[in-house]
């Protein structure tokens, strides 16, 4: 086997035992699988009958956007996970295991997308449930989902490269918590971005997550030409722009959060 091989080989082992982690951990399924299913009712029965969406029902535009905020939540767990074994010293126990030093961001990320995968499946009968459905064909939707798992991933080695600076899971908490929510909510998860007040609108426009969430709407085909859509590139070119913030994103990260677990493991 190549080296390449045994690197990717480490690396799903190191995935599973991370899969197996959260399982035993009912308060990071809550966050994964739960609070999204929260978010639908909140939104979709509490004060979705105040919120009109022109051409279509509030909840067909809400579940998108939620598979978008599930997502985020759900990529946290790699930075959490993170800063867990180092406070415990499981770092410095895969040291002296004969394996390849990039397993263990390779495998903590992989693991986020399996859990990532469970959260979209409970989303997505949540969804139908509701009465959420998709208009458009098996290659488009496939495309959506796609697209929300690659972007998940890319935040993953965002919220590892976190974890690696901040190096404790109390403080992980309360940092990803201040990021996440405005990230989640100054977009067009809940509302159209035209609604946000003055500079809000701009910047929802331009958040990666506004991009992601309107991809999803229009490959999944919950879209009304009723519906305005802002004129800014990102929203005008949904999918593309999806795809360039995940690749810019990794582009930047993944060797920024390489670099930082070397020097971590070498003190």
């Amino acid at each position: 086997m190549s080296t390449l091989g045994y690197a990717l080989a480490d690396g799903m082992t190191i995935a599973k035992r991370n899969v197996i982690k959260i399982r035993r951990s009912p308060d990071w399924l809550g966050v994964v699988l739960v609070t999204p299913i929260m978010f639908v009712v909140l939104f979709g029965y509490v004060f979705g009958s105040s919120i009109e969406i022109p051409g279509m029902s509030y909840r067909e535009y809400l579940l998108p956007g939620i598979f978008v905020q599930a997502v985020i939540f759900g990529a946290t767990l790699a930075g959490y996970g993170l800063t867990e074994d180092l406070q415990r010293g499981a770092i410095d126990r895969f040291r002296t295991l004969p394996m390849a030093p990039s397993a263990v961001l390779v495998g903590r990320t992989a693991s986020d997308v399996l859990a990532n995968v469970a959260s979209l499946v409970v989303m997505t009968l949540t969804g139908l449930l509701v009465g959420w459905r998709i208009d458009t064909s098996v290659g488009e939707a496939m495309l959506g989902f796609a697209i929300l798992l690659l972007f998940a991933y890319s935040l993953s080695w965002v919220w590892a490269t976190v974890a690696l600076l901040i190096r404790t899971p109390e403080s992980y908490n309360s940092a990803s918590s201040v990021v996440v929510f405005p990230l989640a909510f100054v977009a067009n998860t809940f509302v159209q971005s035209s609604r946000l007040p003055g500079p809000l609108e701009t910047i929802a426009e331009w958040n990666p997550v506004s991009a992601v969430a309107q991809a999803a709407r229009e490959l999944f085909g919950n879209t009304s030409a009723a519906m305005p859509v802002s004129d800014a590139w990102p929203l005008q070119n949904a999918v593309l722009a999806s795809l360039l913030w995940s690749a810019l994103i990794l582009a930047v990260f993944v060797p920024l959060a390489t670099r930082m677990y070397r020097k971590a493991v070498s003190r």
